[in-house]
């Protein structure tokens, strides 16, 4: 299987879908430091959200052959700049999460992470398990 960096604000579900994924159960306290499970690389979501500490994701893809951005359907706004996969030389793939909050708008999450450069999106929910098996067996 190809190894995924997940990336997101803090709070997007990241841990969450990494356990899901990896299948196994990651603490589910604040990820402080960057935790490689299996074939998931779960970074903290304050890398993504420090314009200090962003560079260091770039060392995170570095280690996977595919990228997944990531935002809550029920976010406010998306962190990502438009066309950002240009920095990229890896696959990469929009994660829309939380997909089964009633407040949330997942269409609106899916339209920045295609602005972001995203040609693939995936909707997710870790209470239903909605798109876990499409993800993994993108990842095959």
């Amino acid at each position: 299987m190809k190894t995924i960096v997940l990336i997101g604000r803090t709070g997007c579900g990241k841990t969450t879908l990494a356990s899901r994924l990896a299948g196994v159960v990651l603490n589910d306290k604040k990820t402080a430091g960057a935790v490689r499970v299996k074939n998931v690389i779960d970074t903290p979501g304050g890398f993504a959200e420090n314009r200090f500490l962003g560079g260091a994701l770039s060392v995170f893809a570095y280690e996977a052959q595919v990228v997944g951005l990531i935002i809550a359907a029920d976010e406010p706004f998306s962190l990502y700049p438009p066309n950002i996969h240009g920095m990229l030389n890896r696959d990469m793939i929009g994660i829309v999460t939380k997909t089964d909050i009633p407040a949330g708008n997942p269409k609106r999450a899916e339209g920045w992470l295609r602005l972001a450069g995203c040609k693939r999106v995936f909707h997710v929910s870790a209470l239903t398990g909605q798109g876990i098996y499409e993800i993994m067996e993108y990842l095959k």
